[in-house]
């Protein structure tokens, strides 16, 4: 199989003319995630889409690596997009107006073995946020198959009951009512209530 990076070299970097005559420099890693967060992917959908491994494909957006014209390739296909989209600068952040109320009680209900979560802002789409309140079911750690993980970074705060948070680099956090972690959720992590009643969560995951 023909070789689709090189780590050798830094992630490809562009330059684009701008308004003054001044230069402004286009990184390939950052279009590409760009892209794929538009389209609403995960790494690992992305992955299954163009034929990159997930590592591969974090590299890349991480300008870790930089991908050949293959790589290139399986990627403008797997995102059906023509290739000149991959180099043109990401677009900056403004103001697009949107908005989604979630009434008490009214977010869309997810339950699990071991949390029932309670989606939030679910009419929107393409979200580089994803809030949710959870209760969490599980008493003990053997209810869990397996540590939970995901893309992104996820930030939890606990409306009310107490909690011990599993993670599998760090000893067990006793968490109560008010407290608040940020935290990678690519790093093992899952969660039990300790209190009388299951602790009611509210989660925010970012991808």
């Amino acid at each position: 199989m023909p070789e689709e990076i090189h780590d050798e070299y830094p992630s490809i970097a562009l330059a684009k003319q701008v308004e003054g005559d001044t230069i402004e420099p286009l990184k390939l890693g950052a279009r590409i995630k760009e892209i794929r967060v538009k389209l609403g992917l995960t790494l690992e959908e992305a992955s299954q889409r163009t034929g990159l491994a997930r590592s591969t494909l974090s590299k890349i957006e991480n300008e870790q690596i930089s991908p050949t014209y293959q790589a290139m390739q399986k990627l403008a296909a797997g995102l059906h997009i023509d290739m000149p989209q991959l180099f043109e600068p990401p677009k900056k952040n403004l103001a697009t107006g949107r908005r989604d109320l979630t009434l008490k009680g009214q977010g869309k209900p997810h339950p699990t073995p071991t949390y029932e979560h309670e989606l939030l802002a679910t009419q929107i789409s393409h979200k580089k946020m994803m809030p949710f309140k959870s209760t969490i079911r599980a008493r003990s750690f053997e209810e869990y198959g397996d540590w939970v993980r995901h893309d992104g970074e996820e930030f939890l705060l606990i409306l009310s009951g107490e909690v011990l948070f599993f993670s599998e680099f760090y000893e067990p956090l006793a968490m109560s009512e008010g407290d608040s972690i940020y935290y990678d959720a690519n790093m093992g992590h899952m969660l039990i209530s300790t209190s009388e009643q299951d602790a009611q969560i509210l989660w925010v995951t970012a991808t």
